[in-house]
């Protein structure tokens, strides 16, 4: 459901229109042109990236044509000429798109997207890639940060408070990919088919007389399983309480207050001795990955992560550039281009990304640029180890992908992370600032 009246279109940048104009009228806008997303370093504290929003990306690619609403805004405003606006009564997006697979890890210019069309109708498209890959793969990177550092134990994301309310659906979907185990948010549970949680806040608690009658009222309507709060008052009273109602076929506790890992130590053992061994401990409370690190050794079977997880743990953007790379020329030749201003120059070329392997650990990144055909016939050394071509067609000269689109694609790009991060060296898990786990060459073949 969309609550406003604008097309994904207008999710933009007023420039991409701007000089779309430009270009239509001094014949630049049907160049053949090769535009390349990659962030030139990673964010503070990260020794890698995980790409995600892929599969967002493709769904606004379906209805990316400004409506007539769009048009007459942009007419009305002056924002472009007539002869563009007529133009854009045309548009669909007829190029390529080649991407790292949602999952996938990304490093220092990995080239993780790749769009091939005209001129025209890739400018239009910077903002919104931009957009959704930078938060995203923000949200993706820390959650599988979290996630590492819970082990086998499930994390569940509970940040929609804390975030855009729109953002929360999408940090909820790139949560899974980085390796969450489900959300509280509806919206994003209904639209991308995750499992959803929650029981009960404290003002259940504070509405009712007493402790116990809302731990009736709540066992009443959702059964012995379900999950009750037990830090309003007295943590240790509410435990007993609890299973006084439930019986030790009580479902779990949450705590969401105080020292925690003490907390959840003397919960386990009270709840032991009452017969309630079954009985789960949830934790919740501003939880990052370093707080979660130190409960490694305390009996805690689940966390909820909000704040930290929806603004990427400290770092919620990847800082990811969108850059034109190759490009038609007068003579109607293919040729690199590239920017040589200080501390922002570019490498010329579209670019084809590999992974070395050794003894089945990730050992570089390896990212060649030169012309298409150059980069087609390229063969690996012997040196270089098994190797794995990193870049999937998503887009093929306009026919989008669906499968990519799918929530099996969704769960799928967890597990394929979870299989990539083992692939990594031991270091890539540490919490610690440090360089990235793998390095990345890059090689001109021309």
């Amino acid at each position: 459901m969309d609550y406003f009246d604008f097309s994904p279109a207008m999710m933009t940048d007023m420039y991409e229109y701007t000089m779309l104009d430009a270009a239509l009228r001094d014949g630049t806008a049907n160049r053949r042109c090769v535009f390349e997303v990659f962030a030139r370093h990673l964010p503070l504290r990260r020794r890698y990236g995980v790409v995600a929003g892929l599969g967002r990306i493709l769904e606004y690619l379906k209805d990316f044509k400004p409506n007539e609403s769009d048009l007459k805004y942009m007419k009305d405003n002056g924002i472009v000429s007539d002869e563009c606006i007529e133009w854009l009564r045309g548009y669909e997006f007829h190029g390529s798109i080649w991407a790292y697979r949602e999952g996938e890890m990304f490093f220092p210019n990995s080239p993780v997207l790749q769009v091939e069309g005209s001129f025209a109708e890739c400018v239009l498209l910077e903002t919104l890639l931009l957009s959704v890959l930078n938060y995203d793969s923000a949200i993706a990177t820390a959650a599988s940060r979290i996630t590492a550092a819970a082990g086998n134990r499930p994390c569940m994301d509970m940040g929609g408070r804390r975030i855009h309310e729109w953002a929360a659906i999408a940090a909820s979907r790139a949560a899974i990919v980085g390796g969450f185990a489900g959300t509280a948010n509806l919206a994003a549970a209904k639209k991308y088919g995750l499992k959803c949680i929650g029981t009960a806040a404290h003002c259940f608690t504070l509405v009712h007389d007493t402790e116990r009658d809302a731990f009736v009222s709540q066992i009443a309507t959702l059964g012995k399983g379900t999950t009750v709060l037990t830090d309003t008052y007295n943590i240790e009273e509410a435990i007993r309480t609890a299973v006084e109602v439930a019986g030790p076929e009580l479902g779990g506790i949450r705590i969401d207050s105080g020292d925690l890992a003490t907390m959840a130590q003397r919960a386990r053992k009270q709840l032991d001795s009452l017969g309630a061994t079954k009985t789960t401990i949830t934790v919740t409370n501003d939880l990052d990955e370093y707080s979660i690190a130190a409960l490694a050794t305390a009996p805690v079977d689940s966390y909820g992560v909000g704040t930290r997880l929806v603004t990427g743990s400290g770092c919620a953007t990847c800082n990811m550039v969108y850059k034109l790379v190759e490009r038609e020329n007068g003579a109607g030749e293919m040729a690199p281009v590239a920017k040589k201003s200080f501390g922002k120059a570019t490498t010329g070329w579209r670019k084809r990304a590999l992974r070395s392997y050794q003894y089945g650990l990730a050992q570089g990144e390896l990212v060649l640029a030169g012309s298409k055909e150059s980069l087609e016939k390229w063969t690996a050394p012997a040196e270089y180890g098994d190797v794995k071509d990193l870049l999937i067609c998503a887009v093929d000269h306009g026919q989008i992908d669906e499968s990519l689109t799918t929530r099996d694609a969704l769960f799928a790009a967890r597990d394929y992370h979870k299989a990539e991060l083992d692939e990594l060296p031991i270091g890539a898990l540490s919490l610690s600032e440090g360089d990235p786990a793998i390095n990345t060459q890059t090689l001109n073949i021309g």
